[in-house]
């Protein structure tokens, strides 16, 4: 009974000893200025950022008018699933990647390098960071989109002039969006008219030869398909897609 009651104590004893230390939340978190509730209020910033991302990079970046272009193309084509939703938007997110280098290059090494390296601190690399972003929309933005989005934040954002207007991202984020889904729309109805002039021709002699149960796309896919192949149509696409970034 005593060697229970020994052994009980001690096992009380070292708990009271690893409940009596305390965590030491320094050595988990990074080194930085501010309390250690700051330090976890940016760490949950940093996440949080992290996990939209990729939806940030797409609004703000040339993967919309590529995309909504190579999703014509197929329409056109008469292809529903050929080539699959995976295909499209890695070739996509690719040339985006293409085009967008040298804006992507300017952002590691205006903000993101410097802030790892401790040379700068958060807010400075999100001015330096988010100005060649800027830059890039401002020169792709049409002008009545931008004015459109400055109209309307009259009355939810403070009084601002047309040059501050023009680098807030909350106006021009939005604005940037709907003239790229504008241009892709365009550059869609470029790629559908030689299909249609295809699928109105193969129409034609369909109905002209008096066979009214054979669907007239059965006929004009292959054509299509071949008129594109011929044309060496990805070649002149993407050489086009990539040009209209200048």
């Amino acid at each position: 009974m005593n060697r229970l009651a020994l052994a009980v104590l001690i096992l009380f004893g070292l708990n009271g000893a690893a409940f009596a230390q305390s965590i030491d939340l320094s050595s988990i978190l990074p080194e930085g200025q501010g309390s250690v509730s700051a330090r976890i209020i940016h760490l949950i910033a940093a996440l949080t950022v992290l996990s939209v991302a990729p939806g940030i990079l797409v609004t703000v970046t040339c993967f919309t008018r590529l995309v909504i272009a190579l999703s014509f193309l197929r329409a056109g084509l008469g292809l529903p699933s050929t080539p699959s939703n995976i295909v499209l938007v890695s070739l996509a997110l690719f040339m985006s990647f293409f085009i967008m280098a040298p804006t992507l290059e300017k952002v590691w090494n205006d903000g993101l390098n410097p802030l790892l390296e401790n040379k700068i601190d958060e807010k400075e690399a999100y001015k330096r960071g988010s100005q060649p972003l800027r830059e890039f929309m401002q020169a792709n933005v049409r002008e009545k989109d931008l004015r459109l989005f400055s109209q309307l934040a009259q009355n939810k954002l403070p009084a601002m002039t047309s040059e501050e207007a023009a680098s807030d991202f909350r106006i021009l984020v939005p604005a940037f969006m709907i003239s790229e889904l504008r241009r892709g729309f365009e550059m869609g109805f470029l790629i559908l008219v030689p299909f249609l002039v295809i699928d109105l021709i193969v129409a034609t002699l369909v109905m002209s030869m008096g066979m009214m149960m054979l669907p007239p796309t059965s006929i004009s896919l292959p054509f299509k398909v071949l008129f594109f192949v011929l044309i060496d149509g990805w070649n002149l696409l993407v050489a086009g897609l990539v040009r209209s970034f200048g």
